[in-house]
């Protein structure tokens, strides 16, 4: 299956069942992957979260039948997934601009949050550098924090997890131990147990075998993968997103590859993260389709 028919399929699912409890794990199930690589995907497609969209979808239909029909509002908050009309309300006002009560007194618009439809139009002409490349086992000396996809928390916590690194030392410790200081790595694993609800997330050095990680620090093997690497320039972070996005919605429903959900890699050279001629790269682990 590929990535834009399995998020087709995700999406339908969740709205057949938006009047109920959503399971994220069984909305990833819909699209054949893992419930952290489906919101990862989804928000890169997609533009949001998984979140963003039930909640949106959620309300719109909410305000329509405020306005269509004599259900009390305590009937539609449950329904929708709140337990209390303050909480409705707070989050009703928040989307439409005006409270449940007004809404449905009538002569106010209300905002309307369609139901997405994935498609992909393949144009041509389009230029992304990658290449497809046999690499051997290397080791890398790791800074490593668990992150949750829960809310997307992640889309926050990598960031800032970044942040400290550049201010802790955590940068300059990488390069002292590095035998290879091309590039710092974030090291996305995403091989996970079955319903796990987190995922590590590392910031990485190429190391020798030699080479003793500091206290705070471990010691990883990044295994032997053909990758396809994909070669980013202009500002961090747009450079980068821009390019996540080419490569979920163009590259792999055209090419004849796969990713294997192992692991992805972005990696960061030296250099002004705001100058648009600053480079850094996408390392994908894949298998032929």
């Amino acid at each position: 299956m590929d990535w834009v028919t399995g998020i087709q399929n995700a999406i339908d699912y969740v709205e057949e069942h938006l009047t109920e409890e959503i399971d994220y794990d069984l909305v990833a199930e819909q699209a054949a992957c893992s419930n952290f690589y489906f919101q990862r995907i989804f928000s890169i497609l997609c533009g949001m979260t998984l979140g963003e969209y039930i909640r949106g979808r959620r309300l719109t239909l909410a305000g329509n039948e405020l306005k269509t029909s004599a259900d009390k509002v305590i009937d539609i908050a449950l329904k929708y997934g709140y337990e209390s009309p303050e909480s409705f309300t707070r989050a009703f006002s928040k989307f439409h601009g005006v409270t449940p009560s007004d809404a449905r007194k009538g002569g106010f618009k209300l905002k309307s949050f369609s139901r997405l439809s994935v498609k992909i139009s393949l144009n041509g002409g389009i230029l992304m550098d990658y290449k497809i490349v046999e690499k051997e086992a290397f080791d890398v000396v790791e800074k490593v924090e668990t992150h949750t996809v829960e809310t997307s928390e992640n889309s926050k916590s990598i960031p800032e997890f970044w942040t400290r690194a550049h201010s802790d030392g955590t940068i300059e410790k990488l390069l002292d131990i590095a035998c290879d200081k091309t590039y710092i790595f974030g090291i996305c694993y995403g091989n996970l147990p079955e319903n796990a609800k987190t995922f590590d997330y590392s910031i990485a050095a190429k190391c020798d075998k030699t080479a003793v990680p500091p206290k705070g620090f471990r010691k990883n093997t990044v295994p032997a993968r053909t990758w396809a690497v994909f070669e980013c320039k202009g500002k961090m972070p747009e450079a980068i997103q821009t390019m996540w996005h080419k490569i979920v919605s163009e590259f792999f429903p055209a090419s004849g590859y796969r990713p294997t959900y192992e692991m992805d890699i972005e990696a960061y050279t030296k250099g002004n993260m705001e100058s648009p001629d600053y480079r850094s790269e996408i390392w994908v682990p894949v298998n032929k389709k």
